[in-house]
């Protein structure tokens, strides 16, 4: 354990991987696959959204967000990962520590709000059509986007400050990945600001988007089974039914990773694997389900990939 000149841990380990020496590149080629998967599938709808006017509206200017979002979270935890795997080395600074936990939170606090604005939309669109126009104007869109990521970046700045105020006295992150929680079991002073305050923000996320999602999907769902149009209420309700699963993922898997640490009896490998799965298949996840699951981005995507190859091959 490396000490810096106040007698405190400079360095932190990370629980080890425990993969053996044979398995270090085929595990190397697996988050390598897997990261490039993200950020190409992310940037697919990123970039296929930013650069078709068409697409310019307010159901597809706030899913702009959750790619990029997602490469945050990804890009936070992936590289570190990657690199440790072929170093063999578990160590971080504490700087680089705390900017991964940092950019862990603010896509986890992200992806609630970003959510949450997406589920509002779509309720405008399918329960009042006829005010939707006006609601979501590019005016008030642009004001729900700004406050979608001031919102995120407020509420976890506060947590990290409170964190920022201690010194470490130990050094074993009992975790893959650094984050708030993992960090606070290192210090060895008075704590209990920073644990409410976690639960504060844990619960007002969280259950901010939960209220709000249940709410606007049942009043969708509502309007669905009214509406006659037989092709209208299946979309709508395909749609819907796709999201809300994937949201539900997200909202159990992230539960289950905070309260994991308030309770000794929690299995650490399970505790591990759930805390892995929000940073891993959210990103993936997400371009399928929110992007290509989509008519008018999947036509776009389809249309460019089929316009190169041509053009490739007249070349």
């Amino acid at each position: 354990m490396q000490l810096n000149i106040t007698g405190f841990p400079s360095v932190l380990t990370m629980e080890s991987l425990g993969i053996s020496s044979s398995g270090i590149y085929p595990a190397f080629f697996l988050g390598m696959v897997t990261y490039c998967l993200i950020v190409a599938g992310n940037l697919t709808i990123f970039l296929t959204i930013a650069l078709n006017r068409s697409l310019h509206k307010p159901m597809y200017l706030l899913l702009l967000n959750l790619p990029i979002n997602d490469l945050i979270g990804a890009t936070a935890f992936f590289p570190q990962l990657i690199s440790s795997i072929i170093l063999q080395n578990r160590s971080i600074s504490y700087p680089a520590c705390f900017l991964q936990a940092l950019l862990v939170h603010l896509y986890a606090g992200g992806a609630f709000i970003i959510l949450t604005a997406m589920a509002y939309d779509r309720y405008m669109a399918i329960c009042h059509p006829l005010r939707y126009n006006t609601v979501m104007s590019n005016v008030n869109l642009v004001k729900i986007i700004v406050i979608v990521w001031i919102v995120d970046v407020v509420l976890i700045s506060v947590l990290f400050c409170l964190l920022a105020r201690f010194q470490f006295c130990q050094s074993l992150i009992t975790d893959m990945y650094c984050n708030n929680p993992s960090l606070v079991k290192l210090i060895c002073e008075n704590t209990s600001v920073n644990n409410y305050y976690g639960l504060f923000l844990s619960s007002f996320l969280q259950g901010m988007s939960l209220i709000t999602v249940i709410f606007t999907y049942i009043q969708i769902l509502i309007a669905c089974l009214v509406n006659k149009q037989s092709d209208t209420r299946s979309k709508a309700l395909r749609t819907c039914a796709t999201h809300l699963m994937v949201f539900v993922l997200f909202q159990v898997t992230t539960i289950f990773a905070v309260l994991s640490h308030r309770f000794n009896e929690v299995s650490p490998y399970l505790r591990r694997s759930v805390g892995i799965s929000i940073l891993v298949f959210p990103p993936i996840l997400n371009p399928l389900i929110y992007g290509l699951n989509t008519k008018e981005i999947r036509t776009r995507v389809i249309h460019f990939c089929t316009k190169k190859t041509i053009s490739g091959f007249n070349e």
